[in-house]
């Protein structure tokens, strides 16, 4: 009789989990720069990636990491970067150009106390809108925020096969505290997890495009060294990758960039929703504030108020219609965060033209301070606007 196979129970820690989801998922190239809260994460893709016929380069600081991986990407490597606060401000113009020549990588921030150097060993959810708007100029954006261990290794994954999938630099938030909790998680069978790999040119050098007008996500793409010739630039490109000023040629490329996001929402869209089926106050909340928040819904509802969580794992492309439909009907709505106001902000914005928004009432709950907020402050909000 053969025994049954079950699955392995680990403790691991969230930094852990990213890099080794990240291996999972295939990464084989990893640069990256020290910088707390996110070390751990350095620390063991150097002993990991050589072990699988991997690279991992330290380099001299962010800028160089985050070009050094749009490089290894160029050549047909998974690659990713791990940061936090400052480092992640020195990525910004990097991240603007892996969108804007459309090089699938993944880029971690850990998120901690700034701005500057700020608070490093101290958690914060500051960075959201960074992670949406930090590069300048109009650029899609891929931004996943876990809120456990099991969920940072997953969306590790997650975050490679999207970047490898929709061609673009791909951002997984996480947060001092999240990084460095241990749980006891159990793996998932990476014999049932779909794991992306790129599509390969299968027509002569002479006829490939590199930037493909057409506006499927999914398109062929070569890497250097596999005998095709492509242009790769910052610069507004025509299909084959040259500079060019003809405005055809840019507004095709600008709106491949912009639909890739914009007509693939329900691909990218993940979403948390907790008792919110007769809620009549919700909660909206992500990352590690998320936990507390859950656990301020078990409070409230042992006291008879139907209280309820919505939690996006996906925070851009932000889920506006999702939200239009499950805060519909709540006239009540807090928004627990680290930081002074940004989920709030583009929650307001998301239910801003429904008819009857001005009868809502969205209450902000929000610490910058390094302290995290708790279940009991949360649920002592929630009894005084019942």
């Amino acid at each position: 009789m053969s025994k049954k196979k079950t699955s392995k129970m680990v403790l691991m820690q969230g930094n852990e989990a990213i890099a080794r989801g990240a291996l999972a998922a295939g990464l084989n190239f990893f640069a990256g720069y020290p910088i707390t809260p996110s070390t751990e994460i350095a620390e063991i893709l150097s002993v990991e990636l050589p072990k699988n016929n991997g690279s991992f380069i330290q380099m001299e600081d962010e800028i160089a990491s985050i070009s050094a991986i749009i490089g290894a990407s160029l050549a047909g490597a998974k690659t990713m970067t791990a940061t936090s606060g400052p480092g992640f401000s020195l990525m910004q113009e990097g991240i603007g150009f892996a969108k804007m020549t459309e090089t699938p990588c993944v880029v971690v921030n850990v998120m901690r106390g700034g701005p500057s150097t700020g608070l490093p060993t101290k958690p914060s959810q500051a960075d959201i809108m960074q992670s949406r708007w930090g590069s300048h100029g109009d650029n899609p954006a891929i931004v996943l925020y876990p809120n456990s261990v099991l969920e940072s290794y997953e969306l590790a994954i997650r975050a490679i096969n999207l970047a490898e999938k929709y061609r673009t630099c791909v951002v997984l938030l996480s947060d001092e505290v999240l990084g460095h909790m241990r749980e006891a998680i159990t793996l998932p069978d990476l014999s049932k997890v779909k794991i992306v790999q790129r599509i390969k040119p299968n027509v002569p050098p002479e006829w490939y495009k590199h930037y493909p007008d057409k506006q499927k996500y999914r398109t062929p793409v070569a890497s250097y060294g596999e005998g095709y010739r492509f242009h790769v630039t910052g610069l507004a490109h025509d299909s084959y990758g040259y500079p060019t000023n003809k405005s055809s040629e840019v507004g095709v490329m600008m709106e491949r960039l912009k639909k890739k996001i914009t007509h693939h929402v329900d691909d990218l869209i993940q979403l948390e929703s907790f008792m919110m089926e007769d809620a009549k106050i919700a909660l909206f909340s992500a990352g590690i504030i998320s936990r507390a928040a859950k656990e301020a819904v078990v409070l409230a509802r042992r006291h008879g108020i139907k209280v309820g969580l919505l939690r996006p794992l996906t925070i851009w492309p932000f889920p506006e219609e999702a939200i239009r439909k499950y805060f519909a009907n709540i006239k009540t709505i807090i928004v627990p965060e680290l930081n002074q106001g940004q989920l709030i902000l583009q929650l307001k914005r998301s239910l801003q033209d429904i008819s009857d928004h001005r009868h809502r009432n969205i209450i902000p709950m929000q610490k910058n301070n390094g302290l995290l907020i708790n279940p009991e402050e949360i649920f002592k909000k929630i009894k005084e606007v019942r």
